[in-house]
């Protein structure tokens, strides 16, 4: 009797290891309400349901099991009806609950966590190689180890986008392109013969996200100075991190 109690308590210890989960924290820190949109990268289901909506100053909590990866992304300028039906100014993805990635334009902060029985170091990065439309930033618990590092953009890349990747709506500038969106060439794209780090080199266009942003990804193969490590921690995901 003590001996299979014993085993169920054991049982019990490691069933509460292996599910232990990776608490997100959204905070919305922008002066207008972001519509968060999440997407799983194995097809499971997404946290917070896909997408949901953050009023200004206000912040959730998701959930993310060990294993897991995705994408975070702020979308803007959003209407929808009571059925979840409509459009967003950026970052749309085809409702209030989305079915597939934001549309660039966007900022993306990527994750992918270790497993309970393998990797045991999550994997992020802000990336702007899909272009921006909203500051993020993404920021560790302090329980965490390893680097740990602080890792987005802060600064507002729309103020001072250059016309020819800019998009506007009402006469404001509302997100930046990615030099390969807006000309679809291999040197901006790292696509044909320029496919590999040795071959696509940084533009004028992604020196100057980097410049901007340094922690962020600026172009396809920005691996080395933009893709962040940490282990045991949770994390901190802000929409305008500056308040802006």
């Amino acid at each position: 009797m003590a001996i299979g109690h014993s085993l169920t308590l054991l049982a019990i210890f490691f069933l509460g290891t292996t599910v232990s989960a990776t608490v997100f924290t959204l905070q919305n820190r922008c002066t207008y309400t972001v519509w968060p949109g999440t997407i799983t990268g194995d097809g499971g289901a997404a946290l917070g349901g896909g997408g949901f909506a953050l009023a200004p100053g206000a912040s959730t909590q998701l959930h993310a099991p060990p294993g897991w990866s995705g994408r975070f992304w702020g979308r803007t300028g959003c209407t929808f009806n009571d059925a979840g039906s409509g459009t967003c100014t950026t970052g749309d993805c085809g409702g209030l609950q989305c079915s597939g990635g934001g549309v660039p334009p966007v900022t993306l902060t990527e994750f992918t966590l270790g497993s309970a029985g393998g990797q045991n170091k999550d994997f992020y990065d802000v990336s702007l190689v899909d272009g921006y439309n909203v500051g993020m930033g993404v920021r560790p618990s302090d329980g965490g180890s390893g680097d740990c590092q602080y890792a987005g953009c802060v600064a507002d890349l729309n103020r001072n986008c250059p016309p020819e990747l800019s998009v506007t709506s009402g006469g404001a500038v509302v997100a930046c392109k990615s030099a390969c969106a807006a000309f679809n060439r291999p040197e901006y794209c790292c696509t044909g013969d320029l496919s590999t780090p040795a071959t696509c080199s940084p533009t004028h266009y992604s020196d100057m996200f980097k410049s901007a942003c340094p922690t962020a990804y600026a172009y396809a193969y920005d691996d080395a100075s933009s893709t962040c490590s940490c282990s045991g921690s949770d994390y901190f995901i802000t929409f305008c991190p500056t308040g802006s």
